[in-house]
């Protein structure tokens, strides 16, 4: 996949975060971290009001989808399609 360079600015709280994740191993540089970043955010956006509430406590619902999602196998090519 061909990929487009683009400039960004970012505090430097904000850059230190991201290096002490690259240095961790968390990822494997900056750019891959950014991207991740990016890719969650549009993905939690999409699930935006497409959970219904069913008048159970909001927060509990999100950390129990949170913590199925965490153990499901991660399919790489669907995220990096986003």
């Amino acid at each position: 996949m061909v990929m487009e360079s683009l400039q960004i600015r970012l505090s430097k709280g904000l850059l230190k975060a991201i290096d002490r994740l690259v240095k961790e191993g968390v990822y494997a540089n900056r750019s891959d971290a950014i991207r991740e970043a990016v890719r969650a955010k549009f993905f939690w956006e999409s699930q935006v009001g497409s959970i219904p509430n069913n008048g159970k406590d909001s927060v509990k619902e999100i950390r129990e989808l949170r913590r199925k999602l965490s153990k499901e196998p991660i399919d790489l090519d669907e995220i990096n399609s986003l």
